[in-house]
């Protein structure tokens, strides 16, 4: 049975490869090109396979989100062990996955989104400085950097018409990383109500937001190495089952097929699952302090 498993899976993992190799339907995206009035579909020599190979690979991660790869490779591994617990653990990973995958882009935005407020911080500097007002120094410089984010209508309309700036941009602050805002709008308000110099306090916030920023960066690049360390150490029993397969000890028999093993595999799981969550919580716990 676990012959003709792997058998199986060897052929499905041959048909995809010539799938790719053979870039998909040639025919039908021939006859699309023609029928698009594209004309001559191609007269020059045909790619390298290993590009239709890496082309054929691009497509598919770009029509995927990562966090499906993981019962992909459950169900691989399911095949070649004829045990179904590989294929419950990918599908069980994928909420896990999903969860990285969205922290990381909202830490991406969240970032992208704090530059953006730097960079509206010295555009206004700038623009007051030029002799405008305010309120048109406000919209010259928020179309420019795109500090405001989602609130951008609601704070250049204030502006424009007189309303309460410095409460629209208190508003904004409440987006993720655009605390800096909250800043802006206390400078605004001082400089309107008391006429103190609006330029002058935008560049002492501007340089406080980016040794914020360089602070933050210098911080995350200084746990780059714990984080490395905790992921490294996670993946150890991993290599040491490909190294047990090497040696022909079948390992994953073991664990997947025999009582003792399945015990291991699950206290091993839920001790390597605690160990990685601890260590990655001290260097969040580090990060937010």
């Amino acid at each position: 049975m676990t012959s003709e498993m792997s058998l199986a899976a060897g052929a499905a993992c041959a048909g995809a490869a010539a799938w790719l190799l053979g870039g998909g339907r040639p025919g039908a995206r021939r006859a699309r090109l023609l029928l698009a009035g594209g004309g001559v579909t191609g007269t020059g020599p045909p790619p390298p396979p290993w590009d239709r190979v890496v082309g054929g690979v691009r497509r598919l991660r770009g029509g995927w989100a990562p966090e499906w790869w993981a019962p992909v490779a459950g169900l691989v591994l399911a095949l070649i062990s004829a045990s179904p617990i590989p294929a419950a653990a990918g599908a069980a990973g994928v909420p896990l996955l999903r969860r990285v995958r969205r922290a990381g882009a909202a830490r991406r935005e969240s970032e992208r989104r704090g530059d953006a407020v730097i960079a509206l911080c010295g555009a206004l500097a700038g623009e007051v400085r030029a002799g405008r007002q305010p309120g048109e120094a406000l919209l010259g410089a928020a179309r420019d950097s795109g500090g405001l984010g989602d609130a951008q209508a609601a704070v250049l309309a204030a502006a424009r018409f007189g309303g309460d700036v410095p409460g629209a941009l208190a508003a904004a602050a409440g987006q993720a990383g655009a605390g800096g805002l909250l800043g802006l709008a206390a400078c605004w308000r001082v400089a309107v109500d008391r006429g103190a110099g609006l330029a002058a306090g935008l560049d002492r916030l501007e340089g406080a937001l980016r040794a914020e920023r360089d602070r933050r960066a210098d911080l995350r690049a200084q746990l780059a190495g714990a984080r490395t360390t905790a992921v490294m150490l996670a993946g150890l029993p991993v290599l040491g089952v490909l190294l047990g397969t090497a040696l022909g000890a079948d390992p994953l028999h073991v664990l997947l097929h025999t009582g003792p093993g399945l015990g291991c595999l699950l206290t091993g799981g839920v001790l390597e699952a605690a160990g990685l969550g601890w260590a990655l919580r001290i260097v969040r716990g580090v990060e937010a302090a």
